[in-house]
């Protein structure tokens, strides 16, 4: 088999963060949203609520909750990820550090 790779193409190391990688603005508010949508979708699937009870729980309609599923995360802020989250009986911890050196700072999701 015949190796199709030219001698152009390259492969770069990731950021870490696909969004910075792809220059689009608000990188590190865009990953976070997807970290907080990630513990948020496996807290509505754990929950076995229909998404109008979900939405009940939340304050919010069936289609934000439809929303929330499907990652259309540009009407929802970080901190409303946050307080859906404590809705569904999850606590949220921030841990605040001092930047390693030679790393940029970051926001760092993890979800237990």
């Amino acid at each position: 088999m015949k190796n199709t790779r030219k001698r152009s193409d390259r492969i770069e190391r990731s950021s870490g963060n696909v969004f910075v990688d792809l220059g689009l603005s608000g990188a590190a508010d865009r990953q976070t949203k997807v970290r907080l949508a990630v513990a948020l979708n496996r807290a509505i699937d754990g929950s076995k609520l229909r998404q109008a009870e979900i939405a009940e729980k939340l304050g919010i309609n069936q289609p934000k909750v439809s929303a929330l599923l499907h990652y259309n995360l540009e009407g929802f802020s970080v901190e409303r990820l946050m307080n859906f989250l404590m809705a569904l009986g999850h606590d949220v911890d921030i841990v605040i550090r001092k930047a390693r050196p030679r790393k940029l700072a970051r926001i760092h999701v993890s979800a237990a």
